[in-house]
């Protein structure tokens, strides 16, 4: 057995359960590449883990109110082992979203913003290409690799970003600050080169 799949077998691996969706399709994702993770908001599991996931596919609002209700919210910010959000959850990770004026975690200082309308279809559903990779999150896939997204709210882009995509604006695909790191795509949803990017973060050093 090589190093990474050592790695990949038995690094401890947690997904965030909260009241929002695509934690399901996240497990199977991780169980593709011999992740056996576990889906839990107990506070305890979640701070002994090796990685952390935080996904999400829903509204900003109510998912913010889940998890305040359940201390989640300062939990996710102590956190100190390598943590993934996705999709919402990148947006959930930022300091403010016009999704129903919510209040964010705050870890990274961006705003989130509804697409301009322009004629192009909002949300934005389907593939596009990520850009101006940064970071080993990133380690072995290709510059404008295509990623499936699914959104109609954006991260600015900004200092932070480690992915770029153009969709009637240039804006943040990719996020990372300490050991924080978020993907508004859905890596379980694209294929080999989203794959890549579990491998990368469960088994990965992460380094600039």
């Amino acid at each position: 057995m090589n190093l990474k799949n050592f790695l990949l077998e038995n690094m401890k691996v947690v997904i965030i359960k909260y009241n929002a969706g695509n934690i399901r399709s996240v497990l199977f994702a991780l169980e593709r590449i011999g992740v056996n993770a576990i889906v839990t908001d107990n506070h305890e599991e979640i701070r002994s883990a090796d990685r952390v996931i935080f996904p999400g596919v829903g509204e900003a609002s109510s998912a913010m109110k889940y998890l305040k209700e359940k201390g989640l919210d300062k939990l996710i910010c102590s956190l100190k082992q390598p943590v993934l959000g996705i999709c919402l959850g990148m947006q959930l990770m930022c300091s403010h979203s016009e999704e129903n004026n919510t209040t964010c975690l705050g870890i990274f200082e961006q705003n989130v913003k509804l697409f301009p309308i322009a004629g192009m279809k909002i949300p934005q559903i389907g593939w596009n290409n990520i850009s101006n990779l940064k970071t080993g999150l990133f380690e072995g896939v290709a510059e404008n690799a295509y990623m499936y997204f699914v959104h109609s709210y954006f991260v600015e882009n900004c200092n932070n970003s480690i992915a770029t995509t153009d969709y009637i604006e240039l804006y943040s695909s990719a996020v990372h600050k300490d050991n924080f790191y978020a993907v508004q795509f859905h890596p379980e949803k694209s294929g080999e080169a989203g794959q890549k990017i579990l491998e990368n973060f469960i088994s990965g050093e992460l380094i600039n």
